[in-house]
């Protein structure tokens, strides 16, 4: 098992090949990236045999930027006939499982296989309990097989505690009604990734005051009134009336790169359409004045050179806060709603 799957948005198998070669240098893992552009995916084929699992007991998952699942396994082959003898032969080798997932790739072609992963869920995971190949311990490893065609699936082992939160990555929210746009999901999304589920009732409680910057027409300030926290919506367009009518919105008609509270907030969000580098330096005047204790900001990516940009901006808001001396937890990822740009999620201690 010396293949390390990634799976990742559609167009950004450079930028995972890229980050996933850097860590594997810096931890003097030998072997190389490869991928196909619009593939999904991005694979590094370790030169020792346990390169893989190396590569991801030394990392955190949580901690890389582009991928959205990763997997230590391989490929092979699958008859029509016997799918399922043909895969309870190939995980011989295989420590005994704790779970299963069944993936696809998010392309046009991985899709069309959903179906098909959805009928064969079900035998399969009957013959693997059967042959004494899964049970219920979150404490072994994870099962994940991925489909790229009916014909051939990667075998991929994982973590639970050091993988997505959910199959191929791909959270599975559901689009409030009432919010006045679908980039809700985005903040959503960014939640559920930053924040341990047990930390909201703290961290995101009723009554804290927050400032959504470039807010109109209000898709994240809907996400901080449903909360029931008090806003000061910062935009020159016009917000949802719904929003105004809940009593705990301020709508000011400003420039979101000038306005400052007049007193620190709980939580600052923003996701403008800017220079990525204008953007970063926001983010460092309001963690480095005390501005808010929390951030949640998007930064738009370039077409090319992608992840250097992500990484040269990470570490000049790190710099500069470091500077100011101030300790701040520092976390960036692409997620599933985020198109041409990665969310940046900041803390200060």
């Amino acid at each position: 098992m010396n293949s390390l799957l990634l799976h990742c948005r559609p167009g950004f198998e450079g930028e995972v090949c890229a980050e996933i070669t850097e860590h594997a240098v810096g931890l003097g893992i030998a072997g190389y990236a490869k991928a196909k552009p619009g593939t999904a995916y991005a694979e590094f084929i370790c030169a020792e045999a346990d390169g893989a699992a190396q590569l991801m007991r030394r990392l955190r998952f949580a901690g890389l930027i582009f991928p959205r699942q990763w997997a230590r396994g391989r490929f092979v082959g699958l008859p029509e006939s016997d799918r399922v003898g043909a895969l309870l032969e190939a995980l011989a080798d295989y420590p005994v499982c704790g779970s299963l997932w069944l993936e696809v790739f998010d392309s046009n072609e991985g899709k069309e296989l959903s179906t098909f992963c959805r009928k064969f869920e079900m035998p399969l995971r009957k013959a693997l309990v059967k042959a004494g190949r899964l049970v219920e311990d979150a404490g072994k490893p994870r099962l994940l097989l991925t489909f790229r065609s009916g014909r051939e699936a990667f075998l991929g082992l994982a973590e639970a505690d050091n993988s997505a939160m959910w199959p191929m990555g791909i959270p599975r929210l559901k689009f409030p009604r009432e919010a006045p746009s679908r980039s809700t999901l985005k903040l959503e999304e960014a939640w559920h990734h930053f924040i341990p589920r047990d930390e909201w009732e703290n961290r995101l409680a009723p009554a804290m005051t927050a400032v959504d910057l470039g807010a109109a027409p209000g898709g994240w300030t809907w996400q901080l009134v449903n909360r029931h926290m008090r806003v000061t919506a910062v935009d020159n367009g016009p917000m949802a009336p719904s929003l105004m009518d809940s009593g705990l919105v301020e709508h000011l008609r400003a420039d979101g790169f000038v306005f400052r509270p007049r007193k620190p907030v709980d939580w600052m969000v923003c996701d403008i359409v800017e220079k990525p580098a204008r953007t970063a330096a926001l983010i460092e005047t309001w963690l480095g004045e005390g501005l808010c204790r929390e951030a949640v900001v998007n930064l738009k990516l370039p077409m090319k050179q992608r992840y250097a940009e992500v990484r040269r901006l990470l570490e000049r808001i790190a710099d500069g806060l470091q500077g100011r001396g101030v300790r701040v937890v520092i976390g960036c990822k692409q997620l599933y709603h985020d198109r041409e740009e990665v969310t940046c999620h900041l803390r200060r201690l």
